[in-house]
């Protein structure tokens, strides 16, 4: 039962801390300066002023600053000449494109309104199958950034394009008249189109050749894959086909091989028919992954290959040597004897970069026969090698390359041994950095070209082999920029723009279909046959990954946060206060230690006592001496003993704003592109850094029944009363449901609409794509890390990350009665006493319940929080007047109150201070001024454009089209919104579902938002 087990949200809220408690019962955690606005205090106190004076004084004098605030300049629009027929003011329209920026991929629908894209959305058409993560929601404000580079620069100096061609045909042709090297250095391209552009300039130039660079490297996989297949490229796993699911050392829920498998994952999570999938997690960093896993097994490395091997020996009838300790090598055998008798309907997966430690992931998933591994539409988003990078490093330094032009690429911030590579780009007569900024790269390149972001931009993609997109543009290019292919077609001699070009290519893809049917779908479906497998020795590829052994007392894990990923986009402030799912830490990045060795190395993290995080520095040195000084320490829940862990994608400078330039450069330590690296030693650094954690802030004051979870076997054995108990409240002096129980008369809520949104806990992954997508339609403003450090962020949705600790399961209390003697006592108990070491995760999306019982509304002084017929919480903030007796009165802790005006104020130097990053503001959303209260609105705008579009159409409202911003972005399908009064819509048959619960069931609010018990395969 979910009363048997303890959720804790910190390592301090484990260990009982005071100073927790403290905050706990404090709620406003920073002193009101009332005395700033009351005068002398002690006169206002002697003067016999009644509670009820003061409220008409704060009200009075509240709504007076806020009605001065209001009075604006006034801005005079234009009206169009000769109105476009596509747009209608007030009426969004949406394009369907495909992005791929060499990290991420997703296939898109684009809100535009008068001419400029607001907001991303899925394409959720046939064939569109991946779906926008956290950074690619974010995407849209990047197209809006005043750090872009504006113009052509040559030599530093601001030029034209038509020099820039001049220069690069000049460099080209004196290095093909003095032999010298012309290299392309790209990204993975996955570009039919563009991959022939640059085959035809090579045919043209035959000095020149194509280097693929991914800044974080699938080399290892694709080397194994070509090897035994012939193709490179990468599997693309189908989760939705496995019933056990094995991963060593695999972030497949985060960003390991491109990611976007959580929407197959899901499907196998939720228990139907009594079923559901199986997860283990072999791994050293906590990660999504691991967070979801049924049972999560830390370890280092060195150990996961061992790992890898014993599973080999037992899946293939192999016999290598392993070498493992007796409790790894226990569940090891556990995870190998269940995915054998899975069979076809087993899948692994590892995130080992070794080559071996790959082809030994093929010839397990051969032996299955699994389902879920499949070679038909083989990923081709990872194409770069490891070898052929570092020999261009090795060919620049020796003065054989002329001319380096590059696009999508930063080597001068990605390279480990970037100082190698800027020594070679001195010895390159010219340098040509085709990018979005001038970066790290571009500001030391001969000539920085400006190109057009995605949404500016014509292309094609293949994502998957056999799945043809368009990217087409949805404004006109902000800025003087050009694409790097119409620079080819320019090189190459051929007339015409890209977009003529890829139309022409295209029609040779899409046979059977039209171009303007493609464009309008935004994808293609032609289908790949399967890849036949060719005889590779897997028994000496095991043999050489047995022989891996631990290289120091510590291993480095490098990884891509959820917020960050490789960098790319590190002057977005979406991203930035985006708090990490596991961490919750925004605006940083940070070593992960485990809670044994932070004690042995005197590392710690303290709540203090404005709720904010503190933690110590460390100084890391890895075994080749390159040293990263004065790194913070988050102390780490579930990180594996002797392993730390570090994400790349911070410590840029160059074409950032300074609130954005924060954390330290890690891929200075991913050396040889291998994320473990042996660690010669970590020893604490002076200080005390400052982080902005909101795990601690707006929690739901230890009340209980907030996460809701049991086993699969209790789940089928027993009925819901058991696994789902219902709340008792006493009703004249007798134990009744608290549903049943009403403290106000409740209104007939079965005519017309009455909206509920739906969040599965077993679906739910912690990505976080909800919120960023709220950020993105509801003009959310960023606060800043020494706001949100003071428990003032804005965002409108959070998710909660819950560890349970294992010491509370009823097996635990087996435990403790069947101790027999002294020494068992002690033992036992000191096992017991570790559990933060390895703890269960669940994640919890909080945002407005909607109650409809609101507690919020009775507190109200001016009514500026109401409740509407159709089940939503409203707010009026013209008449709020900021007293927050909401916020205090509302169980949830999901109100934000704006202590400061975020709008065209440079002390919030964000997008909403200048007017190029204003453009993705949403109109259908007011912004709201300081003083005021805001919070979940469910999306009310969008609810209500749905009917009208349904009305003017003449039709009711299917089910499945109403839709909200977090439940839209759900790739994984945890977050359902609909009409409950439609009893045969979806939302209606999850809200009467016997797993579904209310949060807080017993305060007796009566939410409209619905939450499913967690049930794990356990």
């Amino acid at each position: 039962m979910s009363s048997n087990k303890k959720y804790w949200k910190s390592v301090e809220e484990l260990e009982n801390s005071s100073i927790v408690e403290a905050l706990r019962n404090n709620e406003f955690v920073e002193e009101i300066p009332t005395d700033e606005f009351l005068g002398n205090a002690d006169a206002l106190a002697s003067s016999g002023t009644s509670r009820r004076d003061f409220l008409k004084y704060v009200g009075f004098s509240t709504a007076a600053v806020t009605l001065a605030a209001c009075e604006g300049p006034v801005h005079k629009s234009i009206p169009y000449v000769l109105q476009p027929e596509q747009i209608i003011p007030g009426v969004a329209d949406y394009y369907a494109t495909t992005v791929f920026d060499g990290f991420d991929f997703a296939n898109l629908l684009v809100k535009t309104r008068e001419g400029r894209p607001i907001k991303i959305d899925n394409n959720t058409i046939s064939g569109a199958k991946f779906s926008a993560n956290a950074r690619i929601h974010a995407s849209i404000l990047s197209l809006y950034d005043s750090m872009r580079l504006k113009e052509p620069k040559l030599d530093g100096k601001n030029s034209s394009w038509s020099a820039v061609d001049l220069k690069i045909k000049s460099s080209i042709a004196d290095a093909k008249a003095k032999g010298g090297q012309v290299v392309l250095l790209t990204n993975t391209l996955a570009s039919p189109s563009t991959e022939k552009l640059i085959g035809e300039f090579i045919a043209k130039n035959p000095n020149a050749k194509h280097v693929v660079y991914d800044a974080v490297s699938s080399s290892d996989a694709l080397d194994a894959f070509q090897t035994v297949y012939g193709e490179r490229a990468l599997v693309d796993y189908d989760f939705s086909k496995a019933s056990l699911i094995v991963s060593v050392g695999a972030d497949f829920l985060g960003d390991w091989q491109g990611g976007g498998y959580d929407s197959g994952y899901a499907k196998g999570r939720i228990p139907q028919n009594g079923k559901m999938s199986r997860h283990f997690q072999f791994e050293s960093n906590m990660t999504l992954s691991g967070a979801a896993a049924d049972k999560r097994i830390p370890m280092t490395g060195a150990d996961q290959k061992q790992v890898l091997v014993q599973i080999y020996n037992i899946v293939a009838g192999a016999s290598v040597p392993v070498s493992l300790e007796a409790k790894f090598k226990t569940e090891a055998v556990k995870a190998a004897q269940q995915l054998k008798a899975a069979g076809s309907k087993g899948v692994l997966v590892s995130g080992i970069e070794d080559k071996n430690a790959q082809l030994l992931v093929l010839a397990i998933n051969q032996a299955l026969a699994s389902e879920a591994f499949t070679t038909v539409g083989t990923r081709q988003i990872r194409k770069g090698s490891n070898a052929v990078v570092a020999q261009l490093v090795k060919d620049m330094n020796a003065g054989s390359v002329h001319t380096l032009i590059m696009s999508g690429v930063n080597p001068v911030y990605t390279l480990a041994d970037s100082a190698s590579f800027e020594a070679g780009l001195k010895k390159v007569k010219t340098s040509v950095a085709f990018s979005l900024k001038e970066d790290e790269t571009a500001s030391v390149t001969t000539i920085a070209a400006p190109v057009a972001h995605y949404l500016e931009a014509w292309g094609d993609v293949e994502i998957t082999k056999g799945t043809y997109s368009l990217t087409q543009p949805t404004i006109r290019p902000i800025f003087n920029t050009k694409q790097f292919q119409d620079v080819l077609l320019s090189l190459n001699g051929i007339p015409g723009t890209f977009y003529d070009y890829i139309k022409a290519n295209a029609a040779g893809i899409t046979v059977g279909s039209s171009w303007n049917k493609v464009l309008h779908d935004g994808v293609f479906v032609a289908g790949s046959a399967a890849l036949a497998g060719g005889a590779v020795d897997y028994a000496a590829a095991a043999n050489a990954v047995s022989k891996s052994k631990s290289a120091g007392d510590f291993e480095l894990v490098l990884y891509t946060k959820t917020g960050l990923g490789d960098g790319q986009q590190a002057n977005n402030p979406w991203l930035q206060e985006f708090p990490d799912p596991i961490t919750r830490v925004s605006w940083d990045n940070y070593v992960t230690v485990s809670n044994a060795d932070a004690k042995k190395l005197g590392l710690t993290n303290e709540i203090v006592a404005n709720g904010g995080l503190n933690g110590s520095y460390a100084t890391i040195t890895i075994a080749d001496g390159t040293k990263l000084e004065n790194v913070p320490v988050i102390v780490q829940p579930g990180q594996a003993v002797g392993t730390l862990g570090l994400a790349v994608g911070y410590g840029r400078k160059a074409a950032l704003k300074e609130e954005m330039q924060v954390g330290l450069n890690a891929y200075a330590l991913y050396k040889n592109f291998n994320s473990v690296q042996a660690v010669s030693s970590i020893v604490k650094a002076n200080g005390v850094h400052e982080f902005a954690c909101v795990q601690g802030q707006k929690t739901l004051m230890g009340r209980g029944d907030i996460i809701k979870e049991t086993t699969l076997e209790v789940f089928n054995s027993k009925d819901a009363e058991h696994w789902n108990p219902q709340p008792m409240v006493s009703l004249d002096h007798q134990e009744v449901e608290a549903t049943t129980v009403d403290l106000w008369e409740s209104f007939d809520r079965s005519t017309g609409h009455h909206f509920n949104l739906s969040i599965d806990l077993n679906a739910c992954t912690g990505c976080g794509a909800c919120v960023i997508a709220c950020h993105a339609e509801n003009n959310v403003p960023v606060v800043g890390k020494a706001e949100v450090r003071r428990s003032r962020d804005m965002h409108w949705l959070r998710i909660d990350r819950y560890y349970s600790s294992e010491s509370t399961f009823e097996v635990d209390n087996e435990r403790k009665e069947n101790i027999a003697g002294l020494s068992s006592s002690l033992s036992t108990f000191n096992e017991m006493e570790k559990a933060g070491d390895n703890p269960q995760v669940a994640f919890q999306p909080v945002m407005c319940q909607h109650c409809n019982h609101a507690p919020c509304e009775t507190v109200c002084p001016v009514a500026a929080t109401s409740h509407g017929r159709e089940g939503q919480n409203h707010m009026a903030y013209n008449r709020c007047v900021g007293t927050r007796y909401c916020a205090n009165n509302c169980p949830y802790k999901v109100r934000r109150f704006n202590w400061f005006l975020y709008n065209k104020n440079s002390e919030f130097d964000y997008h909403m201070n200048d007017d190029l990053g204003r453009m993705v503001l949403n109109p259908d959303v007011n912004v709201r001024s300081r003083g005021v209260m805001e919070k979940c609105s469910m999306c009310i705008q969008m609810t209500q454009a749905t009917k009208l579009k349904a009305k003017n159409e003449g039709r009711p409202v299917v089910d499945g089209e109403f839709q909200t911003a977090c439940s839209s972005a759900c790739s994984s399908g945890a977050m359902i919104f609909g009409d409950v009064n439609d009893k045969e819509s979806k939302v209606a048959k999850l809200a009467a579902d016997e797993r579904s619960y209310h949060l807080l069931e017993h305060v007796g609010t009566k939410p409209n938002v619905v939450y499913h018990v967690k049930v794990r395969n356990t």
